[in-house]
């Protein structure tokens, strides 16, 4: 979510939610020998099951809707790797993201697609995202992409980690009640540089969770 979406008058408050997660870090994606953050947490059972009927999902065989309203466009414009499981974190990371604003859309963060595809400190990430959101009265709208993705797994090969850039230079709020769209002129915090950490689900065959999110905001590499 970018802070830039949210009205003048809440803009200190929702940014103080907000960055909770970030790290504000500006280094580059580490070395292989590096340890990943949070590789060692280990992922939760998800709190809600997926209804069958609603198995809209793209690419996944669990049936978990992530489906998104026509306005609101997630573009994933990146390169899945060759190695099969940081392909499959990669697929998740995205879903991770559909889910947050799957939850945004549908006003709750008990939807199916939130529990699934996050635990801990990721849940937390989700969960504070949509709230801002649904306490702020706004929805979002728009194409928010993300590029330039890169992974790299822990040596248990229990984890993942997943960096991209992401520019929502075209992805506004919009409020509710009077459907205003919250438009603003392009700027360096239309870009932001994440990290996310993947955690093998252990009894899904391809089911992976965040369970670390850092963010780089105003990231100037991802212009």
């Amino acid at each position: 979510m970018k802070r830039r979406t949210l009205p003048a008058a809440a803009a200190l408050t929702a940014t103080a939610v907000l960055l909770l997660t970030a790290c504000g870090s500006g280094d580059d994606k580490p070395a292989d020998n590096d340890k990943i953050a949070g590789a060692d947490q280990g992922a939760e059972t998800p709190k809600e099951s997926a209804d069958p009927s609603t198995a809209e999902a793209e690419d996944k065989p669990d049936g978990v809707d992530v489906s998104l309203p026509k306005d609101m466009n997630l573009v994933f414009d990146w390169q899945k790797p060759k190695n099969a499981n940081e392909a499959a974190a990669m697929d998740d990371a995205a879903n991770f993201f559909r889910a947050i604003y799957r939850g945004v859309d549908k006003r709750t963060t008990k939807d199916a697609a939130v529990t699934t595809y996050a635990t801990g400190d990721g849940l937390h990430y989700a969960d504070t995202q949509i709230n801002a959101w649904i306490d702020g009265g706004w929805t979002a709208t728009g194409t928010l992409r993300h590029y330039d993705a890169t992974t790299r797994s822990a040596p248990n090969g229990k984890s993942v980690e997943v960096a991209f850039c992401a520019d929502s230079g075209k992805f506004f709020g919009k409020e509710i009640k009077s459907k205003k769209i919250l438009e603003t002129k392009p700027s360096i915090e239309d870009f932001d540089y994440y990290k996310i950490v993947m955690v093998k689900f252990p009894t899904a065959k391809d089911l992976w969770q965040a369970s670390k999110v850092f963010v780089e905001t105003k990231a100037a590499k991802c212009q």
